[in-house]
């Protein structure tokens, strides 16, 4: 067993986290650090969190430290959480899709920033796909980012346990997925139509991002809980930069942009307006 953490040797994984992707571990965060750092020391078979800093910091251990990443952010999520964000969406999509098809703009973007395990990114897909009578007529993708490449690889799969996917309304749990395992029990996989739609990249959002072309709405949602408030600020206006015109982002409700300069419009608690 490891002995504890030293709290400078905890002080220089925090900053190195915060260098790299912003997420601020304060001392509160010394036990969850000390955990996942147990678990990649047993999975390595380095014996000391010194050797294992030095480790991930040196030339040609980028694996590594991206694995490192991968054990320090959180994954939690689930099928239409915060469900309260997709019945706006609901409600805001009828005049968008119709302003749209007035300027004979065909094209919808969207992207989940923060995906995590791809929940909130195919009930994305799910819901503006519920808008569109003849989807075949629409350009629509979604982009779904997220800095965890273990998380990723779940998304991009695409399957999902009979218990996640209750949910999913039956109606489009019957639409979008398909059955896997024995007597038709166990687990549901999106169907191909469902992802050919979304796009799965890895992505660290305090780097600069390597795309263009603007959204029309951008969920960052339950990510800048992470951050500090220089961070969030950064971060919040790097998005709104990537805004359609009245375009929209959706963050957590546990989030405010409350104290942070920035050009959004406010909505509603967790939404904004470019």
């Amino acid at each position: 067993m490891n002995s504890d953490l030293p709290d400078g040797l905890f002080r220089q994984f925090s900053r190195l986290v915060y260098d790299q992707c912003g997420i601020n571990l304060h001392a509160g965060k010394k036990a969850l650090l000390q955990a996942r750092l147990n678990k990649r020391l047993r999975l390595t078979g380095i014996g000391s969190y010194e050797e294992y800093f030095k480790f991930i910091t040196s030339s040609g251990n980028a694996g590594e430290f991206i694995n490192f990443l991968d054990s320090v952010s959180t994954n939690l999520t689930y099928f239409f959480r915060e469900s309260q964000h997709f019945d706006f969406l609901d409600s805001v999509l009828p005049d968008l899709l119709a302003r749209k098809q007035k300027e004979r703009d065909l094209k919808i973007r969207v992207w989940s920033a923060g995906c995590s395990t791809g929940e909130e990114a195919y009930t994305l897909a799910m819901c503006v796909l519920a808008h569109l009578p003849d989807p075949m007529r629409w350009d629509f993708k979604l982009l779904a980012t997220d800095i965890s490449t273990r998380a990723l690889d779940i998304a991009s799969r695409g399957v999902y346990s009979e218990e996640k996917v209750q949910k999913v309304p039956p109606a489009m749990r019957q639409l979008h997925f398909r059955r896997r395992g024995e007597n038709g029990r166990g687990e549901y996989e999106a169907a191909p139509h469902l992802k050919r739609i979304i796009t799965f990249r890895r992505l660290n959002l305090k780097e600069p991002y390597p795309f263009r072309g603007t959204f029309d709405f951008i969920f960052c949602r339950n990510v800048m809980i992470y951050f500090d408030k220089k961070t969030q600020e950064t971060l919040v206006n790097k998005m709104a930069g990537f805004l359609s015109r009245g375009g929209y982002l959706f963050v957590g409700h546990s989030e405010s942009l409350t104290g942070l300069a920035h050009r959004l419009n406010y909505v509603r608690p967790a939404v904004y307006r470019n």
